[in-house]
C-alpha cells in the first residue's frame, strides 16, 4: 500500500432508528445503495456500540433491578441510584475506583471504563428509568455483522464496534474499539521497523483498532447527529486477508493490557 495514499472517513447517512431485531448489515447496504455507492474490498465500518446493543435488546429497566447490600453501600458513598449501581456491578468483574463523578469498573469483557459502559443517551426511555448495556460479546457481534455484510456484498471488509471512553490523565472521551472483526487490532512494529535514522524500533505497538474507532467517532458525533456508522476507506492494509489464514482476527480483547501488567492497580 502506498503510504501517501489518502485515508477518508465519513458518516453514513440515511440509516434508520435501530430497534430490537433489526439488521445493521442490511441497513448499511441499503444506505450505501441509496447514496449510489456499495461495499468495496478494503472498507472498514465503524459502528456505534449503542445501535448494536439496541438491536441485541440490551435495554433494561432500573425498576426491574433489585439492588443488593454492596450496591446500596456504594450508591450511598457515590450519591447514585442503587439500582444503577447494581447494574454496574452486574456488568463488572471489578470496581477500581468509585467517586460521585463516575464508578470506574473493569467490565466483564476486560475493558476498563466509567460505569461499565452503561448509558442513557440516545435511548428512548432513557429519562424514564431505562439504561443500555454493552453487547454480551462485542467481538462476537462484530463478527456476526461482518459475516452478514460480506454475504450480502461479496466484499472483503472490516468491522469495528466503538464506544466513547475517558482516558487516565486526560480530559474528554475518545472513540475506542470494544469489538473487532477482520482487521488488525495491534500493529506490533517491535524489531520489524526502523526510525528515520535506521534504529530498530523497540517499543512501538500501534493501536490500529482504537485509532479507527477514534476516526469514526469524530464524524459520527455524540449527540443528535443520527449517524451511528462511519465508513473508512484507504485503510485496506488493515483488513485481514482470508487467503492468508488470518480469518476474522483476534478481536478487540487482544488489545487489552493483561491485568498482571497494570502498573496502576
Amino acid at each position: 500500500m502506498d503510504p501517501t495514499a489518502p485515508i477518508t472517513v465519513h458518516p453514513l447517512a440515511g440509516l434508520p432508528m435501530f430497534a430490537r431485531g433489526m439488521s445493521i448489515a442490511q441497513a448499511i447496504c441499503a444506505a450505501l445503495e441509496a447514496a449510489g455507492d456499495n461495499l468495496r474490498d478494503g472498507d472498514i465500518y465503524v459502528i456505534a456500540q449503542k445501535i448494536v446493543s439496541k438491536v441485541e435488546d440490551r435495554t433494561v429497566g432500573l425498576a426491574d433491578i433489585e439492588p443488593g447490600e454492596k450496591a446500596r453501600t456504594l450508591a450511598r458513598d457515590t450519591q447514585r441510584d442503587p439500582a444503577m449501581v447494581q447494574a454496574i456491578l452486574d456488568e463488572s468483574s471489578e470496581i477500581l475506583r468509585a467517586r460521585s463523578a463516575a464508578i470506574i469498573a473493569r467490565h466483564r469483557t476486560g475493558h476498563v471504563l466509567a460505569n461499565a459502559g452503561i448509558d442513557v443517551s440516545n435511548l428512548a426511555g432513557g429519562g424514564e428509568g431505562h439504561v443500555l448495556l454493552w453487547p454480551v460479546d462485542p467481538d462476537g457481534s462484530a463478527r456476526n455483522i461482518r459475516r452478514e455484510l460480506q454475504d450480502l456484498s461479496g466484499a472483503r471488509i472490516g468491522v469495528v464496534i466503538a464506544d466513547s471512553m475517558g482516558r487516565a490523565w486526560r480530559i474528554g472521551t475518545v472513540g475506542t474499539a470494544i469489538g473487532c472483526a477482520g482487521i488488525t487490532v495491534l500493529d506490533d512494529r517491535r524489531e520489524r521497523g526502523v526510525d528515520l535514522f535506521g534504529r530498530t524500533l523497540k517499543a512501538t505497538i500501534i493501536a490500529v483498532a482504537d485509532s479507527l474507532a477514534a476516526m469514526g467517532g469524530l464524524v459520527m458525533g455524540e449527540g443528535d447527529e443520527g449517524t451511528p456508522v462511519a465508513l473508512v476507506r484507504g485503510g485496506r492494509k488493515w483488513v485481514l486477508a482470508e487467503e492468508e489464514g488470518e480469518g476474522e482476527g483476534e478481536g478487540a480483547v487482544s488489545g487489552l493490557r493483561p491485568v498482571e501488567q497494570d502498573m496502576f492497580r
